[in-house]
């Protein structure tokens, strides 16, 4: 019984160091605060890294996260450079064709940022006028969904931001938290700039991409985002970054 009982603690503890050790390297594109961005310490921080650090603690495997520019981001991870996309990453049925994605970790709708002299409420009243996005983003796509609206991609949000603070263009559109953090929180923007809408686009989620049919990376990334969520985790991270309403 003694020398059973021996094996069985051996083989967990051997699969137990396994499981720890497992990497996982996530591509990040750090320009999307709050959410993933570089702080002054040039660490990347945010809420989705904060999220999968707490997910990789219940799940038991190592997060890497690998600053990742977006343009390229989604052919690297079927490149086979990294194991997983964690960037504030809309699932979208096109999206899906592509890559699989985890369960999703966070509901996003698009916000309008424009002067605070604007007087439009919708995208619809920008007609006319130039509207930047992050290119490839479903906050770009909802610009030139718009018939009229001049649509302007640019490689990061903050290029498209800046323009907009400096009158080159008339409004940028992207996602609701990452407006929010410009127009409400960053001092030398929201002087300036104010939300002048949220863009309804439906039940839209970020999900961590992973390559096709890695079931393994997969199952470990949904392990522990299921436990953030069941054990108050997510609620912690939420008020971390957005305050307690």
């Amino acid at each position: 019984m003694f020398k059973k009982f021996f094996m069985l603690m051996a083989f967990c503890l051997i699969f137990s160091q396994t499981a720890l050790a497992r990497t996982i390297v996530f591509a990040v594109d750090a320009t999307w605060p709050p959410m993933e961005f570089v702080n002054e310490d040039k660490e990347i921080v945010g809420y989705s890294i904060d999220y999968m650090k707490a997910a990789a603690k219940e799940a038991g495997f190592t997060p890497v996260f690998k600053n990742t520019a977006w343009d390229g981001i989604f052919a690297g991870l079927a490149g086979g450079n990294y194991d997983a996309i964690c960037s504030s990453v809309s699932i979208t049925p096109e999206r899906k064709k592509a890559m699989d994605f985890s369960e999703p970790y966070f509901k996003v709708s698009q916000g309008l940022v424009v002067p605070k002299e604007s007087k439009a409420k919708s995208l619809e009243d920008m007609k006319g006028k130039v509207v930047g996005a992050q290119i490839g983003t479903t906050g770009y796509f909802a610009v030139k969904k718009v018939p009229g609206v001049v649509a302007k991609s640019y490689d990061e949000i903050g290029l498209a931001m800046q323009d907009l603070l400096n009158g080159r263009i008339d409004g940028v559109v992207c996602d609701d938290p990452v407006a929010a953090q410009y127009a409400l929180r960053e001092p030398k923007f929201s002087e300036k700039l104010k939300i002048g809408a949220i863009i309804d686009s439906g039940d839209e989620y970020y999900g961590i991409a992973v390559k096709k049919g890695n079931k393994e990376v997969l199952d470990l990334i949904n392990k522990g985002i299921r436990a953030v969520k069941a054990k108050g985790i997510e609620k912690q991270i939420k008020e971390k970054w957005f305050g307690s309403n």
